[in-house]
């Protein structure tokens, strides 16, 4: 028993030396950052004035609690994250349903559909701005001639819905994969024996099909809730942050804050906030998802 003993304890302390180094490069990976932002959301520091730097306590946080701006695009942030969640999750689910019907072609059906997902954020909002909804040249102007209907700005006029349909039409794709994987392992045995007993495709769906999409759905919304909190490329390459304050989310209040205004302190506090929020956000996922996966 006491050799026993002593190789587990050797056989412990081998391990925690093999895995030592990479925790350690860790740790510093993520703690190092943090804590220079954590520093620097207490100082009162500006790139415009060198030389000025001192300690400001709460002032930065204070002062971003009673801007308007920050409740704006923190509204605007749940806006964003709540709407690309809502076409990803229902039409992702639609989707994966269709697409896991025999058809001529869906092979390549597939392929096209999950496309979007592998083009870069910039690049799908120049496509987007320049060749979609652009309010002569755009593909959505032509259409809407075709009816006698004006062009329309989207940008100036729909600005927020603008940035949801590329954010979703980016991310949908992303929510059929994962979606029309999860289909692949749905037991056809049991859907035809509901079908032989009575069931209509609508019944199957909701009593068969989505039960069984549960976990996969919860781990769609669990991974692009913590992508979707950072969206910046598409709000910078299309409308950076306007008209107004009218797109401008958490990360581009951030951006703004630092590179526009020069306020390292203000940005660093906006920061830790939004980390915050991330990690309350991650949590409530993580139980969720593991609730799912105990049921």
């Amino acid at each position: 028993m006491r050799t026993r003993a002593s190789g587990r304890t050797v056989g412990g302390l081998r391990s925690l030396s093999l895995q030592a180094p990479a925790v350690t490069l860790l740790l510093i990976w993520m703690l190092i950052p943090l804590g220079m932002t954590l520093w620097f959301s207490f100082q009162r520091y500006n790139l415009m004035m060198p030389g000025m730097e001192q300690f400001a306590g709460l002032e930065n946080y204070r002062y971003l609690f009673t801007d308007p701006a920050l409740w704006r695009a923190m509204g605007t942030t749940l806006v964003l994250v709540g709407s690309v969640l809502a076409i990803s999750v229902i039409g992702g689910t639609l989707l994966a349903v269709l697409y896991q019907q025999e058809f001529l072609g869906r092979g390549v059906a597939r392929v096209l559909a999950i496309s979007p997902f592998f083009i870069m954020p910039t690049v799908s909002a120049l496509i987007w701005q320049n060749m979609m909804m652009h309010p002569v040249n755009g593909v959505l102007a032509w259409f809407t001639g075709l009816f006698g209907l004006p062009a329309i700005d989207w940008f100036s006029s729909f600005p927020l819905l603008s940035i949801i349909i590329i954010v979703a039409w980016q991310w949908l794709p992303f929510a059929l994969l994962i979606l029309l994987t999860a289909m692949q392992s749905l037991d056809d045995d049991q859907v035809e024996a509901a079908r032989m007993d009575g069931a209509g495709p609508v019944a199957v769906f909701f009593f068969i099909t989505l039960p069984h999409l549960k976990r996969a759905i919860s781990v769609v919304i669990m991974i692009q809730m913590i992508f979707l909190l950072t969206i910046f490329a598409e709000i910078y390459v299309t409308t950076s942050g306007g008209p107004g304050l009218a797109t401008t989310n958490l990360a581009f209040l951030i951006y703004i804050r630092a590179l526009l205004e020069f306020d390292v302190g203000g940005a660093s506090a906006g920061g830790v906030i939004a980390i915050i929020l991330a990690n309350i956000v991650a949590i409530f996922l993580i139980r969720m998802v593991a609730k799912n996966l105990e049921d």
